[in-house]
């Protein structure tokens, strides 16, 4: 449940904050008869998330006929979710600095336009987070045994209400957030929880018959990690890490985890300084003799040595 509940938590509060974004946006710059066009986007987008999600679903209890196909759906759709949650994670730490300003660019040239374009505007900045939040859920549900697909959606509706009154709080200034570690150690739980997905997944693959080693296990640890005890549901609900797994399922999640973990954990690099500007060339010797002295030798000031110029300096946080 704790992972549902995270991927709610996570993607309702990305959600939130654009909406945040723009209602600011529109508020600020006297343009409140545009709400009730943003809040007509937002409901479109979540009606839409809804029912993708209720069709992923549908697709894999009625659709599909047999175990196999039934099998490889999930596994492929295990494998797109762990894929979504990559780019979401890597995309919100790279874009977390100028999505505002994004927003609010994009907001300002649907205002010129018209009231239909402020609501598609509105539905295309949370449409992504609800099709994401859909896809993830159904991946993460089927990978965790223990919990029914009603627990499931109870946690992931908790993390959602969690996030939205989190947002109103920080809208209201009534709460200060430190969002860059509050995304920082989300994403790593969630790189954890699609580590977990993706094993699932190949585990998938196994059953349906397209990847083999369903019988070669890599260890079993069933005496001592007992799936029925609240560690090991825990365990395995959030990071679906099981007491017997198969070799291919553990090459999958260490060959996952480790090396995203490493590339989202490690401190992004500094820009680099701009160079220096080229030094003023040398005044021309003065003229011996009788020739004149020249004018701009004699009256120019020496232009300041690059060194002496001010550098400002990007303070950016991991």
């Amino acid at each position: 449940m704790f992972a549902t509940y995270l991927i709610g938590l996570r993607e309702g509060l990305e959600a939130t904050l654009v909406v945040s974004i723009l209602v600011a946006f529109l508020v600020k710059s006297n343009r409140r008869s545009r709400l009730p066009h943003v809040w007509l986007g937002v409901g479109a987008a979540v009606a839409l998330s809804v029912l993708f999600g209720w069709l992923i679903e549908y697709t894999s209890t009625s659709l599909l006929q047999t175990s196999e196909s039934r099998e490889l759906f999930d596994a492929v759709t295990s494998v797109v979710a762990v894929v979504f949650v990559t780019w979401m994670i890597f995309w919100m730490r790279k874009a977390a600095r100028s999505i505002a300003g994004e927003l609010r660019g994009k907001l300002s040239e649907a205002l010129a336009v018209g009231a239909i374009a402020v609501t598609g505007m509105a539905f295309l900045a949370v449409i992504r987070e609800g099709l994401e939040t859909a896809l993830i859920f159904y991946s993460a549900a089927k990978s965790t045994s223990g919990d029914t697909l009603r627990d499931a959606m109870l946690a992931l509706v908790g993390g959602i209400v969690t996030a939205v009154v989190l947002g109103f709080l920080l809208y209201r200034s009534a709460l200060k957030l430190n969002l860059s570690k509050f995304f920082t150690w989300t994403g790593a739980l969630l790189i954890l929880v699609a580590a977990g997905i993706f094993k699932y997944g190949v585990h998938d693959f196994q059953e349906a018959g397209v990847l083999p080693g369903l019988n070669n296990q890599a260890f079993d640890i069933s005496s001592t990690l007992d799936p029925n005890a609240w560690y090991g549901t825990l365990l395995a609900g959030m990071f679906n890490i099981t007491a017997a797994p198969t070799v291919l399922e553990m090459i999958a999640w260490v060959a996952y985890a480790v090396p995203v973990l490493v590339l989202f954990l490690r401190k992004p690099a500094a820009p680099a300084r701009p160079a220096a500007p080229p030094a003023a060339p040398a005044a021309p010797p003065a003229a011996t003799g009788d020739a004149a002295t020249t004018p701009a030798a004699a009256t120019t000031p020496t232009e300041p040595a690059a060194a002496e110029a001010p550098t400002t300096t990007a303070t950016q946080r991991a």
